[in-house]
């Protein structure tokens, strides 16, 4: 399995293919090869920052002589006139490398935003924000570490490191009974040690697993808070216990108030917006070229 960094290059690799191409013509012909600048990463609207090390990824990917000098780090509530970095060599460089680095930034900051508005909507509670799998694809790593610098708590990071049995694999597999059944026997085969989560739709679903048992979480699926509160009370601490499902931010505490776990967001990055930020020459007058 790949490290998050092998991954991340990966990434970066396609983007500039995708990118650049042949070649960035407008720069190349315009801009000196040799000519030398400096370059700032600008903050526009308030939020909270993410994305400093994989920026530095991307810099240093491109071109391992570009000096990058942080001044504001992860997780750090940012206001429009901050400047978090400031680049200096080649100008091709700096140019060939400014979108790919405000399009990671400004989605990751987004999603620090977004998550740190719904930690802080959970203040007083037990309860942790979760992301989900409704990520970008070829971007999950960053987007889930997004989600962790705004406070929140990575689910599953794929559908390799847990199993979440959810309503398709319970009725394909004839019930939930085979499906904890055969989970077990799997895990057992395999030798693999990995938590389950079982999804349940109703409370006819729910005595079913409190019967059977073989799991570590429930998922309450698309209950209402009340019926949430009495679910958690019937589960009496003796599971984990996780909301999904038609939770919006003006119900997000209704929720955590039930007394559940976890309450998992789709929204934390499959429709942020990002941080709006730019990348700008420092002085051109300085130039040398």
């Amino acid at each position: 399995m790949l490290s998050v960094e092998e991954l991340n290059d990966k990434l970066i690799d396609l983007a500039f293919a995708e990118d650049i191409g042949d070649g960035d013509h407008t720069t190349l012909c315009c801009i000196p090869e040799n000519a030398m600048g400096e370059s700032k990463l600008l903050i526009k609207e308030e939020g909270v920052f993410a994305g400093v090390e994989i920026a530095k990824q991307v810099f240093h990917r491109f071109d391992p002589e570009l000096q990058v000098e942080v001044f504001i780090n992860d997780g750090a509530h940012v206001k429009p006139g901050d400047i978090v970095m400031s680049v200096k060599g080649k100008i091709q460089s700096l140019l060939q490398t400014e979108r790919l680095m405000l399009n990671i930034l400004q989605r990751m900051s987004g999603i620090a935003t977004m998550t740190a508005k719904y930690v802080k909507k959970l203040e007083g509670t037990h309860t942790h924000v979760l992301d989900t799998r409704k990520t970008t694809p070829g971007m999950r790593m960053l987007e889930k570490e997004a989600v962790k610098i705004g406070g929140g708590v990575n689910h599953r990071i794929g559908l390799f490191d847990m199993i979440l049995l959810k309503d398709n694999h319970i009725d394909f597999a004839g019930g939930i009974e085979n499906a904890i059944s055969r989970c077990h026997e799997y895990l057992k085969a395999k030798g693999k040690d990995l938590k389950i989560e079982i999804e349940v739709r109703n409370f006819e679903e729910l005595d079913r697993v409190l019967a059977f048992g073989g799991v570590h979480r429930i998922m309450l699926d698309n209950f209402t808070p009340a019926d949430t509160r009495k679910a958690v009370e019937l589960i009496g601490g003796k599971y984990e216990t996780e909301s999904s499902g038609g939770i919006t931010f003006d119900t997000l505490r209704d929720y955590a108030e039930c007394g559940v776990d976890f309450i998992s967001v789709g929204a934390l990055t499959h429709s942020v917006k990002g941080l709006d930020m730019s990348f700008k020459a420092a002085d051109s007058s300085k130039l040398v070229i």
